[in-house]
């Protein structure tokens, strides 16, 4: 707590005097402690201390709200929700019997109190608490191993750990979700051991607390041996799918009869573990894994009443792990063809090309974005870029079909660019699966050592050119309507000369969008980092402009498409 102001302090009232704070008197029943104006604890009476299972000096110096107060599921509470520090707050003499004091060994301490304050050696100001032991109220930890939680409390954890583990479709973060519902909740340690796809057994995660921080212990985490179709031992027969189990050192204390056994021999030995609940962590097809919960600091042991929350935890996170799975396997898949369907760049004497292809970072799906090039009959390049509208596995397949029927348009047909695309156009809305789309195609030609781009726009970003001294600008002299919209009003061409050592860039809207801004403003971020990059070989071009341009809350797919015209005869070419 910060330190009051003077305004503040002079509204106390004086309250009893402190004149030596090492002289607490040893009351019989009640403990007493006092802090100073900050809040810190200055003086502990031995009957405090003997009820807080702590040292006088574990609580002097130490912030009494941080150490001790806690609500009665074992949680630090924020300083307004309170009562002890309202009262402490006021100024005034304040009581109540519905507060915990977290002991030293991890249970609580219910307690009826009274603050008042007072004033310490010379004009410095603080308050005294005395407290004695209340009644304990169902839900708080006391000294058992777990809290006994009310029913009511019971559904209420269910409720959070259905609504936290299903909201995220990470198998990685929906384990960190799981620990932190149930350390220190429910227990000291956590672990949670995994199947993985190829029927590894993998310890994903331990965990443990300290002062009710969640710490990771990745050094006991890490690779288990497989899983022992004959072994009895909890964790074994767990990973099998068998009933949860409560387990203690003894369990592990005889001969291991495999891999997994010595592993748990390990796992006590290392944590302290003096009671545990293990459950098989089931997915609607297959057991997943297995949750451990452990005891270490608190005293007692774990009972049939919490493994049957355990195993009601340990049933939820198995239907948010196998949605997340099936989520990552389907996102593999698209991202593999997609990937797949993506060209190699073609080989065209004087002109530079690169492309990049990143999928999406954490949305649920991938996109239709891509991009082609490819040499036509008559020397000149074709290329083209697009975004099939979707954002699942039918874009990444509509998009293969856009793709592979421009091309065989491009290379049969002796049309200008918008003439293709308009066949293209009747087939996207007769013939293919993709809904509407947006297309650039052109052909990069060359005549007489001039380059040029011939080409035309359904509906995409404009194409963006900067010139080698930096100046640069949209190609948006011509855009018109997407594919797929049944319209029938004809397409037009520009010719666009190329200059020497100019560069060209092609890109889907993932590199300017943003929720949070205009798309003006996404184009003009383009444009200014685009330019300064003029100098730099096309490659780490391509990958600067990624890195700054592309917005850091747009979670779309992006695919860019560069060209690096060459230098004239006589110039220095950069490489």
């Amino acid at each position: 707590m910060s330190a009051w102001s003077p305004d503040h302090t002079e509204r106390r009232s004086p309250g009893p005097v402190v004149r030596s704070p090492d002289g607490l008197p040893d009351l019989v029943h009640a403990g007493m402690y006092v802090v100073d104006d900050n809040g810190l604890v200055v003086a502990v009476n031995p009957r405090a201390a003997e009820l807080l299972r702590r040292p006088a000096d574990g609580l002097v110096g130490r912030d009494a709200h941080e150490l001790l107060h806690r609500d009665r599921l074992g949680q630090t509470m924020p300083r307004a929700a309170c009562s002890m520090m309202s009262a402490f707050l006021s100024g005034r003499t304040g009581a109540g019997d519905r507060e915990w004091f977290l002991r030293g060994d991890g249970t609580l301490l219910p307690v009826t109190w009274l603050v008042t304050p007072c004033r310490l050696d010379g004009t410095a100001t603080g308050a005294l608490v005395l407290f004695h032991e209340g009644a304990p109220e169902s839900g708080a930890v006391v000294d058992g191993a777990s809290p006994a939680l009310s029913q009511l409390d019971r559904l209420a954890l269910l409720a959070e750990t259905t609504t936290r583990l299903s909201s995220t479709l990470d198998a990685e973060e929906a384990v960190a979700r799981l620990v932190r519902l149930v350390v220190p909740r429910l227990a000291d340690w956590a672990v949670v051991d995994l199947i993985t796809e190829s029927d590894d057994v993998w310890r994903s995660m331990v965990v443990t607390h300290r002062d009710g921080v969640v710490v990771r212990r990745e050094e006991l985490e890490g690779p288990l041996p497989p899983v022992h179709e004959e072994s009895l031992m909890p964790l074994s027969r767990a990973l099998r799918g068998a009933a949860s189990t409560l387990v203690g050192p003894e369990t592990y204390q005889g001969p291991a009869d495999s891999g997994i056994t010595v592993a748990q021999q390990k796992l006590f030995e290392e944590t302290g573990l003096h009671s545990a609940a293990i459950a098989p962590i089931r997915g609607p097809r297959a057991v997943l894994g297995a949750l451990t919960l452990g005891l270490s600091e608190r005293p007692g042991a774990f009972t049939e009443a919490e493994l049957s929350l355990l195993d009601d935890i340990a049933r939820r996170a198995g239907l948010a792990l196998e949605n997340a799975r099936l989520y990552q396997r389907q996102r593999h898949i698209a991202e593999t063809m997609q990937r797949h369907l993506l060209p190699q760049m073609p080989e065209v004497p004087g002109l530079r090309m690169a492309a990049r292809y990143e999928s999406a970072s954490k949305s649920s799906q991938v996109g239709g974005d891509w991009y082609d090039a490819f040499s036509l009959a008559d020397g000149s390049t074709a290329v083209a870029i697009g975004d099939v509208v979707g954002h699942n596995i039918d874009a990444a397949a509509g998009m293969a079909q856009v793709r592979n029927m421009l091309r065989a348009y491009a290379w049969a047909l002796k049309e200008p660019p918008s003439a293709i695309v308009e066949r293209l156009d009747q087939a996207v809305v007769n013939v293919t699966e993709a809904s509407m789309a947006t297309l650039i195609f052109g052909r990069v030609e060359r005549s007489d050592d001039a380059w040029t781009l011939r080409w035309t726009n359904a509906g995409h970003p404009p194409p963006l050119l900067i010139t080698h001294d930096g100046r640069s600008r949209f190609l948006d002299e011509e855009h018109d309507h997407l594919l797929g919209t049944g319209l029938t009003r004809a397409r037009t061409d520009t010719l666009t000369p190329l200059p020497p050592r100019s560069t060209l860039v092609l890109y889907t809207d993932g590199l300017i969008e943003s929720p949070g801004h205009t798309l003006d403003r996404g184009l003009a971020r383009l444009r200014q980092h685009a330019a300064a990059l003029a100098h730099r070989p096309l490659h780490v071009f391509c990958d600067l402009l990624l890195e700054r341009a592309r917005p850091v809350d747009n979670d779309d797919d992006v695919a860019l498409l560069v060209f690096r015209m060459p230098a004239e005869d006589g110039e220095a070419r950069d490489r």
